[in-house]
């Protein structure tokens, strides 16, 4: 199935990584907090949203900091995504 966000929408799924502490116990995702990086699966068209002409500079495949509490989180085909707007994408992430 394919989702096509409509606007100034992204849509995101959180990275998970298993962390290892220092005397090499492997905490697993579900004990950690709740990432924030996100890796953007699609992006809304942008257009005039709210009386204003908003631009989307995101694209597939950007990592991003999301805001830890936007949006709204859907599982589609098993995968948990995260549906929000391109304004609580707080950062790029490069490499």
């Amino acid at each position: 199935m394919t989702i096509k966000p409509l606007g100034d929408r992204v849509v995101i799924k959180l990275v998970e990584n298993e962390e290892t502490t220092k005397c090499g116990i492997v905490l697993p995702s579900s004990a950690q907090e709740k990432p924030q990086v996100a890796e953007v699966l699609a992006v809304g068209e942008g257009g005039i949203i709210d009386g204003k002409d908003v631009k989307m500079e995101l694209k597939v495949g950007d990592r991003v900091i999301a805001s830890k509490y936007a949006g709204t989180e859907v599982k589609i085909d098993g995968q948990d995504l995260t549906i929000l707007r391109q304004s609580d994408v707080l950062a790029i992430v490069e490499d």
